[in-house]
């Protein structure tokens, strides 16, 4: 295993839509490996497969005693609310208060390639849908998420962020398309 660099805001692998993987093998159990190693040398609770500069859904989640890998991972429903600090690896020193769903239901393969299905609530699921929606959405480039990030100044945060040259579609607010559709009841809200 080995901690991998983080990439971070306006890094090329973040701003691509992350692969379905095919097929779970030697070589991705050795990435998950890599991933958890890189979240604990980080003192993170959540990475996914993207920060470290590979495309495909893959995630790692490590919250109290809970710990977990998710390929291909699907939040099959969400309920509750619930308001909590985050932040994230890739933007490092910024956190901000969000409003998230406090109980879902995942649905992944683990890191044998096997398929399971958690119903998970509080501080995990919140971990979980930063997670997936960060590989699902990219990360948190769309809509209410600069603002998350923004966490007061927006003037500074644009500022960097048009560095980097967004994708054209950042221009425009997101359609709620049949692709966001099912995604609109795990978009965070920021006030």
């Amino acid at each position: 295993m080995a901690v991998r660099d983080i990439h971070l805001l306006g890094s090329a692998p973040l701003r691509v839509r992350s692969t379905e993987v095919p097929v779970v093998d030697d070589a991705l159990r050795q990435f998950i490996g890599d991933l958890f190693e890189t979240m604990d040398a980080a003192e993170g609770v959540g990475l996914a497969a993207n920060q470290v500069g590979v495309t495909q859904r893959v995630a790692v989640v490590g919250v109290e005693d809970e710990r977990f890998a998710m390929v291909n991972p699907v939040i099959l429903s969400a309920e509750g609310r619930a308001r909590a600090e985050e932040g994230c690896l890739s933007i490092p020193d910024v956190h901000a208060e969000v409003t998230r769903p406090d109980r879902i239901v995942l649905e992944a393969l683990d890191r044998e390639g096997q398929p399971y299905r958690r119903e998970l609530e509080g501080y995990v699921a919140r971990a979980v849908q930063h997670e997936t929606v960060g590989i699902q959405l990219l990360l948190h480039y769309r809509h209410r998420h600069l603002m998350f990030f923004a966490n007061g100044d927006a003037r500074i945060f644009l500022a960097e962020f048009q560095q980097h040259q967004p994708p054209a579609w950042f221009q425009r607010p997101p359609q709620r398309s049949q692709h966001f559709a099912r995604l609109g009841e795990l978009m965070i809200d920021v006030d």
